[in-house]
């Protein structure tokens, strides 16, 4: 076995996350008030301990929770009871690239379930951490 000694002494910087010059924070009202401003996101979760990602129409309630609306016996209304997941949505303009995303991670809540066949369930997810951010032209 050939062993480089100085590759052993070598150490490895943690990533640092860049951050893009062409995007600026938004506070939390902010990022609720454009979210609300839109009907479509994409909630994220996990199935089988793998990432699911799945488009789906919302509103937000008056504490800015993000409602969901899915069949009863769902993969998503089965996976997400209890979870701690992510719900996103955007507005981008694609001739500029300028807009804004809004992230929202909480915890789900399943309301009004039912045993019943073809019910729906309606999933709550309580804001414990708002993103936002506003997107500039790219300056390429």
């Amino acid at each position: 076995m050939n062993a480089d000694p100085e590759a052993a002494s070598v150490q490895v910087e943690p990533r640092v996350r860049p951050q893009h010059r062409h995007t600026r924070e938004l506070d939390e009202t902010r990022a609720l008030e454009l979210l609300g401003r839109t009907g479509v996101g994409r909630v994220v979760y996990t199935v089988g301990a793998l990432p699911a990602v799945l488009p789906i129409r919302f509103r937000l309630d008056a504490l800015g929770g993000v409602l969901l609306s899915t069949a009863a016996e769902s993969e998503l209304a089965r996976a997400v009871a209890g979870a701690v997941i992510a719900f996103e949505a955007d507005e981008v303009d694609d001739t500029d690239g300028t807009g804004w995303c809004v992230t929202v991670l909480g915890r789900a809540e399943l309301r009004h379930p039912s045993q019943a066949a073809g019910s729906r369930v309606e999933i709550r997810i309580a804001p414990e951490l708002v993103v936002g951010r506003h997107l500039a032209p790219d300056a390429c």
